[in-house]
């Protein structure tokens, strides 16, 4: 399988984060200290607190994203080794974070990192337990789930967007999308999922079955991989 990235990318988000979590304790730091030796400038206070909450929120984000290694990208070339060259890993080149091209057809990958029991019931994914720390972190949005099906849907069509103005319309292959848990503890139930739902571990057996079943031919692929050069 060959891998294209965007390495610039990666680094320069990856010293953000840094930068925006030292910022965050910087700007919290200050806005106790004002709070509590200048109780006159409370409203300084606050606003410094609110402001470096949302850097942290940020800093998180960010390190969670491209700071902290294995990195989704990692993860998911980790998944994918072994594959016949016939396929190629596109990371942060394209309008989509994680893009694989090549006999099984197109799709556009998104990863979840988040542990514990998670399942899509009555048209809607769910996440429970996972620990204090994820608990604490999804009542601020860093660790729900939100709605995979329609954020996959945004993003093909961002894609299909993004490629129609490079190739003509019929030349775009069929562009499908799968949702990865690369979290081993991670507990999934996602039977009734309206789009492909697994295990990182599951990913590489799934994109062979695809090739077998109905492969997609390299003449096919040929615009679309040249317009994503």
């Amino acid at each position: 399988m060959k891998t294209i990235k965007n390495e610039k990318l990666i680094q320069r988000n990856a010293k953000i984060g840094n930068v925006t979590s030292l910022a965050a304790l910087a700007v919290l730091g200050l806005g106790m200290y004002i709070s509590f030796t200048r109780q006159e400038l409370f409203v300084y206070a606050l606003i410094a607190l609110v402001l470096g909450f949302t850097l942290t929120q940020i800093g998180i984000y960010m390190g969670s994203k491209f700071g902290r290694s294995p990195r989704p990208d990692e993860k998911i070339d980790a998944g994918l080794k072994g594959l016949q060259n016939e396929f190629v890993i596109y990371h942060y080149t394209t309008p989509v974070s994680h893009l694989l091209v090549g006999p099984a057809g197109v799709w556009v990958i998104k990863p979840y990192h988040q542990r514990g029991e998670v399942a899509f019931q009555k048209n809607r994914w769910r996440l429970r337990g996972g620990g204090f720390l994820q608990g604490y972190l999804r009542i601020f949005g860093q660790e729900s789930l939100g709605r995979p099906e329609l954020e996959i849907e945004s993003e093909i069509h961002s894609l299909r967007k993004y490629l129609s103005k490079r190739i003509e319309e019929a030349e775009i292959p069929e562009i499908n999308g799968l949702l990865v848990f690369t979290n081993d503890t991670t507990e999934l139930d996602a039977e009734a999922s309206p789009i492909p739902a697994m295990k990182l571990k599951q990913l590489k057996e799934f994109m062979r079955q695809k090739a077998k079943e109905k492969k997609v031919s390299a003449e096919t692929l040929n615009p679309l991989k040249t317009a994503l050069e």
